[in-house]
């Protein structure tokens, strides 16, 4: 075996196989820097070029590019507040309050120096794991999957902040929204009201964009200045790489339990980091700063989502079982290659098991030192008036929720979860709640119809369920007794008191939502009915009692960003500016994405960032340019207009 994996690192280093594994580096960072395109996106670009390659160069490719879309996805997460991909969510909490509070730079290379370590750690136990793991894999049943998505949502008891109760109804909403569709065990349609686009439910990028970046932009462009205030430009390099080396013992932690929960099919990274992020709060002394800037909150998940793709890869390679969607692309990516993974690649394919491993491993490597060399230029956007960023962010936005399915719905619906993320934001509601109740709703039903219908209601003595379940119990104690400790959505103060009827008006249409949820899943089949009817209960229950509670004057319930203008008579421009984003959509379905943008960049930079017609001219010119150019080189799609449909 020593022999076999010492001649797999022969080939690695050879120089075409570097070449082509730097290659797919440079795809996985530009896919991972643009938000929401993701791990299924980018290996579904290379896929066509496989064809007539060297299996263990392509291997390298593919490896290459999606061991570091964990990597590249953080300069969105840390400096935009917009989850680069599912698996930077968490990252957001805590890398984007340091880049508006000026350390932009120590947050990305925190997060670059434990990204390279999770990566590398991830190797290491995929290169045991391909001998050890099967009997592992093998025991985790339906069963157990079910009470790993109980045990994420035990994350939310961490992530209410000062209020258990709104983080309990956010994330019943989540888990409603993410009901939306067909019901996976009989096919019946569910709150869809007849709209073609949702019986596929709502894309993940599209909540998840909806809810972080459409509020942070508006945010910072009522705030009127860049993104930092205050440090120089990128600040505390080294001391973000001092940071990774003062806390070893958790890099290696949140590596492990990356790698484990990576392992498991159907998780992976959108589940990792919230799991990571948790972990790392509950084990911590000082909870204080976690929500508004703490580092930890970075190296913690970062280090986790890298290790992840190690895990995703055993029962990928072992079982032919994809450990995530951008696996099972690469796993038709190996049978392009005639390679038929399964338990053969251990027994007759080893020396391919050890190329694997070996890019896997340098890929972070190369990955990690790209972005450093990137993180310097790219960190002194956070100084440039946010003005003349926001149209090419929402640009950016934009264009990535229209590729989660090619349809103007996803715009519109990009629009509806930005007006919801908006106003969480504004009240104090946590939004990682929903987004992780959104997140784990489709496998929470799968798995516990699944678990259902092999074992009964026995598959509850299960030992693995047990034992996950006491895990929970922990979680949800720990949670509770130091979650207060943490909010990311402001504080509240005297003024917070006299808005309070905005702020029922508001749990007062979650309510509707809720109680409409319910509604639908009384009329549906038992099979149908019996989860969206439990979690609209809950969210129901959750948001009367937020309710009642604001209506009482419970200050951990209390909260309103724009309290003092209101009170003033004045506006706060939210609105305003969500307007002008939806108009830009209405412009986009009427004359197709490129002429829209042409419109909207210098009209905007024009009038609210007071930007001269030649400035203007050149911004518009190299936004639409960078734009048409990304669309040509990853064939993708944008709207067309029903004015450009007319035409040709």
């Amino acid at each position: 075996m020593l022999e076999t994996a010492l001649s797999a690192l022969g080939q690695v280093m050879s120089v075409g196989h570097l070449l082509f594994l730097v290659l797919g580096v440079c795809v996985g960072l530009i896919v991972g820097i643009l938000p929401g395109l993701g791990g299924i996106a980018g290996m579904s670009i290379l896929l066509p070029f496989l064809y007539g390659m060297d299996p263990a160069s392509a291997l390298g490719m593919l490896i290459g590019m999606v061991a570091v879309i964990p990597t590249g996805d953080t300069f969105t997460s840390v400096m935009m507040g917009i989850p680069g991909s599912s698996a930077s969510q968490a990252t957001v909490l805590d890398g984007f309050p340091m880049a508006k509070r000026g350390e932009a730079a120590r947050a990305l290379s925190a997060a670059f120096t434990s990204s390279l370590l999770g990566g590398v750690i991830g190797a290491l136990v995929l290169s045991f794991a391909i001998v050890m793991a099967r009997p592992l894999v093998l025991s985790f049943s339906s069963a157990e999957l079910f009470m790993l998505t109980i045990f994420g949502l035990s994350m939310v008891a961490v992530l209410s902040g000062r209020s258990l109760t709104k983080g309990i109804a956010a994330a019943g909403i989540g888990l409603v929204i993410g009901s939306i569709g067909t019901a996976p065990a009989t096919g019946e349609a569910r709150m869809t009201f007849g709209i073609d686009y949702l019986y596929d439910g709502v894309p993940l990028v599209v909540v998840a964009m909806g809810l972080f970046a459409i509020p942070e932009v508006i945010d910072l462009l009522k705030r009127g200045s860049a993104i930092s205030e205050t440090t120089a430009l990128g600040g505390g390099w080294g001391k973000g790489v001092r940071d990774v080396l003062r806390h070893p013992w958790l890099v290696a932690r949140c590596a492990s339990l990356g790698c484990v929960i990576g392992a498991l099919p159907g998780l992976g990274g959108a589940v990792v980091d919230w799991i990571a992020y948790s972990h790392v709060v509950q084990t911590s002394r000082d909870k204080s700063q976690f929500g508004k800037g703490d580092v930890r909150g970075v190296i913690a998940p970062e280090s986790a989502n890298n290790a992840c793709q190690g895990g995703a890869l055993i029962p990928t390679l072992l079982f032919g079982v994809p450990g995530s969607g951008s696996m099972a692309v690469f796993l038709g990516g190996m049978v392009l290659l005639g390679i038929q993974p399964g338990v053969t690649m251990v027994e007759t394919r080893l020396d391919l098991t050890y190329t694997i491993i070996w890019s896997l491993a340098l890929a972070n490597v190369v990955g990690a030192g790209l972005c450093v060399l990137l993180a310097r230029p790219v960190a002194k956007l956070t100084q440039v008036p946010f003005v003349y960023l926001a149209p090419f962010m929402v640009m950016i936005a934009m264009f990535a929720a229209f590729q989660a399915s090619r349809s103007m719905a996803d715009l519109v619906a990009l629009i509806v979860m930005g007006a919801v993320g908006i106003y969480m934001r504004r009240f104090g509601w946590p939004r990682p709640a929903l987004l992780i109740g959104f997140v784990l709703a489709p496998g929470a039903e799968n798995y516990l119809y699944q678990a259902v219908q092999f074992y009964d209601w026995g598959w509850i003595a299960r030992p693995g369920v047990i034992i996950i379940a006491l895990i929970t119990v922990v979680s949800v104690y720990l949670g509770l007794r130091f979650g207060a400790e943490i909010s990311s959505e402001g504080e509240s103060d005297a003024a917070d008191q006299q808005t309070r009827g905005r702020q029922v008006a508001f749990a007062g249409l979650l309510f509707l939502v809720a109680a409409y949820c319910v509604f639908e899943a009384a009329q549906l089949t038992f099979l149908g009915m019996v989860f969206p009817l439990i979690i609209g209960i809950l969210a129901l229950v959750a948001s009367l009692m937020v309710i009642l509670r604001i209506r009482a004057g419970r200050v951990a319930e209390i909260h309103d960003d724009d309290a003092s203008a209101t009170l003033a008579g004045k506006s706060s421009g939210r609105e305003k500016y969500l307007a002008i984003f939806a108009g830009l959509v209405a412009l986009i379905w009427l004359i197709g994405f490129i002429p829209a943008m042409a419109v909207f960049f210098p009209a905007f930079l024009i009038i609210a960032g007071k930007a001269r017609p030649l400035t203007a001219a050149l911004m518009t010119a190299g936004a639409v340019g960078f734009i048409s150019l990304i669309t040509w080189a990853m064939t993708l799609r944008l709207p067309e207009g029903l004015i450009g449909q007319a035409l040709f």
